[in-house]
């Protein structure tokens, strides 16, 4: 073993010195790589600060709210020989927690051996939370991004880390092991001191027991994730679908005369949704920790239900690029796949934005869950004759029309509703605004 420094890191270019909030490990104690040592404040923003080895902290040279320049040695840390040979000596800057995250949760970069946590408190039946600390580093949250676990679920995982903190050992353990507390239920802990309602038995009744498919445990693992990761927000509007049906209807005949292709309504739904995502690109993105990425290309995932009732959403390669007759063509092929079950891997993959037809069911609207990495997510609702008051300067006049509810779920972290209600809108206005003249 060799001792290092451990010095104050520097976390922006105006940046001097930092205040130290507080220490997550003690002298003497051993921590793992990606566990967070210390926090530090500056007069701009808070930073935890990771370990890049596994190691020792042998000696806290400042306490907390100590004010230290940048570079000061902090504390002294004991790492192996070989670590210390391989690894970049410890000196942590404010991107070393991002670097770090995503480097331990590489594999085809770096495979190390699963070290099983020692010690661990047996969980209850009733499956309330293990570790009373929901403090998790951005390493933890990293790997449980990739794996799909939610803060609920590694709120379950048992801690062996010092003050009940969960380390990257507990996690891979916990996966290890099959995740068996991924689909529970929390239980609250009961408030001494409240008035106590009498408990009542709750009967789930007897039935058919159907065990969840691999496919339908993805789609519940996807939706929780989902609603754990991101805020939703759902905005509505209402458009005249009018001249659009009046179009197919009278064009799909021909339109399948001449392509060989049918013409569902899907096609004209994806080709005016990718116009209006190039009128608004910010509705194109995903997210990565404090990072918006804005897509380059218009990928339009459409939702899907299979032959077996679970979800698929095969997507659209590039939908701004092609016309109403490759779009027909692709969404018709990709139908047929997921009737068939033949979908490749391919077919489902690089989604920007996810179109669920929720209309197709007979439902007048939805509050579709987002679909990770996306920030956003349009349904469809049915399409309905109904009286509606037409204006005109020669005055108003009450006829039927095709209308249609769409909602737009979006998240709030970096969708805010101008955003999300402009672009709900336009997709509105292109609907409505169908060229009835418009030749095959």
């Amino acid at each position: 073993m060799s001792k290092v420094e451990l010095k104050m890191p520097k976390m922006g270019e105006s940046i001097t010195e930092g205040t130290i909030i507080n220490w997550l490990i003690n002298e003497g104690d051993s921590y793992e790589e990606g566990d967070i040592i210390l926090e530090v404040a500056t007069d701009k923003v808070d930073n935890e600060v990771p370990a890049t080895e596994d190691g020792i902290l042998v000696k806290i040279l400042f306490q907390a709210k100590d004010v230290v320049p940048v570079g000061e040695v902090i504390a002294i840390l004991e790492v192996s020989e070989e670590t210390k040979s391989t690894k970049p000596k410890t000196d942590v800057t404010s991107s070393t927690v991002t670097e770090q995250s995503r480097s331990a949760v590489e594999p085809s970069q770096k495979k190390k051996e699963i070290k099983k946590p020692k010690q661990v408190k047996p969980v209850s039946n009733s499956f309330s939370v293990s570790n009373s600390n929901t403090f998790f580093s951005p390493l933890i949250i990293s790997i449980a991004k990739d794996h799909h676990i939610s803060f609920e679920e590694l709120a379950r995982i048992p801690a062996t880390g010092n003050e009940g903190r969960l380390r990257k050992s507990d996690v891979f353990h916990y996966i290890e092991e099959g995740r068996p507390f991924k689909f529970a239920q929390p239980v609250a802990e009961p408030d001494p001191t409240a008035y106590r309602i009498p408990q009542l038995n709750l009967d789930k009744g007897k039935g058919k027991i159907i065990k969840m498919d691999r496919m339908r445990q993805m789609i519940a693992d996807h939706m929780v994730y989902s609603k754990h990761t991101s805020p939703h927000v759902t905005a509505y509007v209402e458009a005249d679908l009018t001249n659009m049906v009046n179009w197919r209807n009278a064009n799909k005949k021909a339109f399948q005369d001449k392509y060989g292709e049918r013409l569902t309504f899907t096609p004209l739904f994806v080709e005016a949704v990718a116009k209006a995502v190039k009128d608004f690109p910010n509705i194109n993105a995903s997210v990565d920790d404090t990072n918006i990425i804005v897509k380059e290309d218009i990928n339009i995932g459409m939702a899907t239900a299979l032959p077996s009732g679970n979800l698929i959403v095969p997507v659209v390669k590039n939908a701004d690029t092609k016309d109403l007759k490759a779009l027909a063509e692709n969404v018709n092929e990709l139908a047929g796949k997921a009737r068939e079950n033949k979908l490749s891997g391919d077919d489902i993959q690089g989604s920007t934005f996810t179109i669920s037809n929720v209309g197709t069911f007979g439902s007048l609207m939805g509050t579709p869950i987002i679909n990770q990495p996306e920030v956003a997510i349009l349904a469809l609702g049915i399409i309905k004759k109904r009286a509606e008051v037409i204006e005109k300067p020669e005055g108003d006049t009450i006829e039927i029309r095709s209308m249609m509810y769409l909602s737009l779920s979006f998240d709030h972290r970096v969708v805010d509703g101008f955003l999300g209600g402009s672009f709900l809108k336009r997709v509105a206005d292109y609907f409505e605004e169908f060229d009835v003249n418009r030749s095959i």
